[in-house]
């Protein structure tokens, strides 16, 4: 299940967390993969430490907000692996504040990271994904990172929210696009909850700041309340999402949503 034997992924905000888990994953299925991000450091460290297992895993630098980075990494898949099946548009940024906070620098600058990176991501690699869809009988496949927020949204989050919309919508008109224009190109959109990185965690902050908790186990305990299965995700669950979604077992699958989220939206 979930086999990806001989394909290449590409797989933005690769170096930790979520990405650094899909990477892992796509590698146990049987993929070559390519960590795009500007965690230079954190990058090499994850790469080399999937080589060591036994995986093949390349680091390079990936601003998604830089469209020459995007035609810099084409080119990196072009030449180190011979094409890419699998985008995974992971990278992301998080932005609280309620709607007098939040400056045009801020909006602008999650934008850019959040709608733009994917929208830079699916156009630039789009042509080396055509290339490599015919190998494969489920195509090649996009994963875009949408989340909770993407589908509901909560007070002090607009600005996160419209961005994760935004990927939503993107997804769904791409993946028509794709499957009208014969292109057999899958695009799908994985919308997480509250999972257990650094990202995740950011928002003990935000519950302390508000008064709802006075320490970061209290704030914990006032988070997973709101979700069914009662606790934070686990970056491995939204990989083996993703991982899914890239693989042939999704073939008739594309324009979807998967919340990988413990009921929060089912509320």
């Amino acid at each position: 299940m979930n086999r990806v034997e001989g394909r290449t992924a590409l797989i933005s905000g690769g170096a930790r967390g979520i990405g650094a888990a899909v990477a892992q994953c796509l590698i146990q299925g049987g993929a070559r993969v390519i960590l795009g991000d500007v965690l230079e450091a954190e990058g090499q460290r994850t790469a080399e430490a999937l080589t060591a297992a036994g995986g093949q895993a390349s680091y390079l630098r990936l601003d998604v907000t830089r469209e020459s980075d995007w035609q810099a990494a084409v080119e990196f898949a072009r030449a180190r692996y011979g094409g890419l099946d699998i985008l995974v548009n992971n990278a992301g940024i998080a932005l609280g504040g309620y709607t007098e906070e939040v400056t045009l620098e801020d909006w602008r600058r999650i934008t850019a990271v959040n709608v733009d990176g994917v929208f830079l991501g699916t156009k630039t690699c789009l042509t080396l994904l055509r290339e490599g869809a015919p190998r494969w009988a489920g195509g090649s496949a996009v994963v875009n990172l949408s989340s909770i927020f993407g589908l509901v949204s909560s007070d002090g989050v607009a600005a996160y929210s419209m961005t994760k919309g935004a990927v939503r919508l993107y997804t769904k008109s791409t993946a028509l696009e794709f499957a009208r224009r014969g292109f057999k190109i899958r695009v799908n959109s994985v919308h997480p909850g509250h999972i257990e990185t650094d990202m995740g965690r950011r928002v003990f902050g935000r519950i302390i700041e508000r008064g709802l908790a006075k320490d970061e186990a209290g704030a914990r305990k006032v988070l997973v309340a709101q979700y069914p299965l009662g606790r934070m995700g686990r970056p491995e669950e939204v990989a083996n999402a993703i991982a899914f979604l890239a693989s042939d077992d999704a073939s008739y699958i594309t324009g979807a949503e998967l919340a990988v989220d413990g009921g929060y939206t089912a509320q």
